[in-house]
């Protein structure tokens, strides 16, 4: 990669300012030992829930709040983010920073639980975006859920896909990766979606089902 080609993907990261809420927010991740999304991703989430006019969304690791509040910026006035995580503590946080940005208490849903156990529960063709940011070796299942879950025309989006540059590394890899890879692959050759890989954070791979 050129240097000119790095610096434009940093300033293209770092294009949407965060406010001091999503700092806070994203020091309180760190301080549990969390990563976080990026700016860039943050800003993508953001875009994407504006654009399908998002009034349900469903996320996949609530973490400290940080991807929930860029996603509900974007989401429309009246709607509703269902947020699951295995960490209630990381959901206290979350909940924390909602409030901090000025969202109402019931703009945000929180269930805790291992995903795969919470989604089967959430209702067919009920959201309009599934954000994904969890066990990354569950990422396959995910999005077998995600398009029960979404509606004709809905969107998913995976975050960390490029795996700091080990997908498309030849050396041996792990089994994470090793099913990143089968994801990627899946949404590729999969004749009933339509998908995009966004350089933006770890790679951002967003697919709509038609």
């Amino acid at each position: 990669m050129t240097a000119n080609r790095q610096t434009s993907w940093a300033f293209a990261d770092a294009y949407v300012a965060e406010d001091e809420v999503l700092h806070r927010a994203r020091d309180r991740a760190r301080v549990a030992g969390l990563r976080s999304v990026s700016p860039g991703t943050g800003a993508a989430l953001r875009l994407l829930a504006a654009s399908v006019d998002a009034k349900a969304v469903a996320e996949i690791g609530t973490g400290c709040g940080v991807s929930g509040i860029h996603l509900l910026h974007g989401m429309r006035p009246d709607g509703v983010l269902t947020t699951v995580d295995q960490e209630p503590e990381h959901q206290q946080s979350a909940r924390q920073a909602f409030r901090d940005a000025g969202f109402a208490g019931n703009r945000a849903r929180f269930i805790p639980g291992r995903a795969l156990d919470v989604l089967p529960r959430l209702a067919d063709a009920g959201y309009d975006l599934v954000f994904c940011d969890a066990d990354r070796q569950e990422y396959q299942d995910y999005l077998a859920e995600s398009l029960r879950l979404l509606r004709p025309g809905g969107l998913v989006a995976f975050e960390g896909v490029f795996a700091n540059g080990r997908t498309v590394d030849s050396g041996p890899q792990p089994t994470e990766v090793l099913r990143l890879r089968e994801l990627v692959r899946t949404v590729r050759e999969s004749t009933e979606l339509v998908s995009s890989l966004l350089p933006v954070g770890d790679g951002l791979l967003c697919v709509v089902r038609r």
